[in-house]
């Protein structure tokens, strides 16, 4: 991990450098009809030169970029419906973010589940909540905790995920003719999805479909898996905290031997190691030392990925979407191919009207980063 703040720095200062202006236009408010029409920019990591962007050039165009003996690491997380939409008892919007189960007392009856609330008026205990479309669903503050977090109660024969919505990241509005969101239990969710947890999309996988994956092993491209279960630090704001410590949010993680036999052979062979996505990305490198050698576990990880760490000792490339600025997803970015080739390359994906964020197009970053010969341009 990146060692702390100099003595008497404001930390949040060092984000400045990764700030930029992006147009409203440019944020994806809604996915395309076809997963892998997504635009893919290309980039050659070494120098940060970007190889393709064209209008025409879509992440279903990813067989003409990697070859035979590459391998593709995905995360398996599947995205529980963890958005409750309602109001409190009293009247008034509300809505709720389930962040998972909160402990109870050995032999209670009593659902717990750790909460993000908004609503009209002051968050405090005792404060009554109904959601779901019939507002059948009731919940209790029970505790308040640090950072916004609620313990909210629930009845135990209910299950409150089953009342949910896909957990849409604040900056994607509403849609006319989908007031219930329900198109999103779907898209917002990637094809693989198998292990439930997550309350956000590891958004660089949204955009593979199975047709995709059978192009891509014909090509003799391996698929290999990990989980993590994406937690509430993907909707804040990097803080101080963060930046002095260099550790991140903890989220739950899985690495199965299976995933480094495939690792150690496609580096045996000469292959090149892409994760999908930043939460991959994470997995990994918390999991590999200093050698680059990678141990199989589960637990949990709050390794904070940036500029002037230890950089990447597991991975040859990135398959990743265009992420907010001053974010962790970014800083983790900029230690993959440097921040100024990044920046470049954010100003000419804005330019070119290139989506961005969660329902937004995709960028691959590689080493040794050749088209296929023979492949359309």
């Amino acid at each position: 991990m990146m060692s702390a703040a100099p003595e008497n720095l404001d930390p949040l200062r060092l984000l400045d450098d990764y700030d930029f202006v992006l147009p409203t236009a440019n944020i994806a408010q809604s996915p395309l009809p076809e997963r892998d029409a997504a635009r893919l920019m290309v980039m050659e990591r070494r120098n940060g030169r970007v190889l393709e962007s064209s209008r025409n050039h879509c992440v279903r165009d990813l067989p003409s970029w990697l070859r035979a003996g590459d391998l593709l690491v995905l995360n398996a997380t599947r995205v529980r419906s963890a958005r409750l939409i309602g109001q409190k008892a009293s009247g008034g919007a509300a809505e709720a973010l389930l962040l998972g189960p909160a402990p109870v007392t050995e032999g209670s009856k009593e659902t717990r589940y750790r909460a993000l609330v908004r609503c009209t008026g002051r968050i405090r205990e005792g404060l009554l909540f109904r959601f779901g479309t019939e507002l059948q669903l009731a919940a209790t503050i029970t505790a308040i905790h640090e950072r916004g977090e609620v313990s909210l109660q629930f009845d135990s024969q209910l299950d409150p995920y089953a009342y949910g919505e896909a957990p849409l990241p604040p900056y994607i509005r509403r849609r006319p003719g989908d007031a219930d969101g329900s198109s999103d239990l779907e898209r917002y969710q990637t094809v693989y999805a198998r292990e439930p947890g997550a309350i956000a999309a590891p958004t660089a996988g949204l955009h593979f479909t199975q047709a995709l994956f059978r192009r891509l092993q014909e090509s003799g491209v391996a698929i290999a898996e990990v989980v993590l279960h994406v937690g509430a630090g993907t909707f804040r704001p990097l803080d101080a905290e963060a930046l002095t410590t260099g550790a991140l949010h903890s989220e739950h993680f899985d690495l199965p031997p299976q995933t480094i036999e495939a690792i150690e052979s496609t580096q045996r062979s000469g292959g090149r190691v892409i994760a999908v996505g930043t939460t991959t990305a994470r997995v990994l490198e918390s999991q590999a030392n200093a050698q680059g050698q990678l141990v199989a576990g589960s637990g949990t990880t709050d390794l904070f990925i940036r500029p002037g760490g230890k950089g990447f000792r597991v991975l040859d490339g990135l398959l990743t979407n265009f992420h907010l600025p001053r974010s962790s997803l970014l800083l983790l970015v900029a230690e993959f191919i440097g921040r100024g080739p990044l920046l470049a390359a954010y100003t000419h994906a804005i330019e070119q009207g290139f989506r961005f964020y969660s329902y937004g197009d995709a960028m691959l970053i590689m080493d040794n980063a050749v088209k296929a010969a023979g492949a359309d341009r």
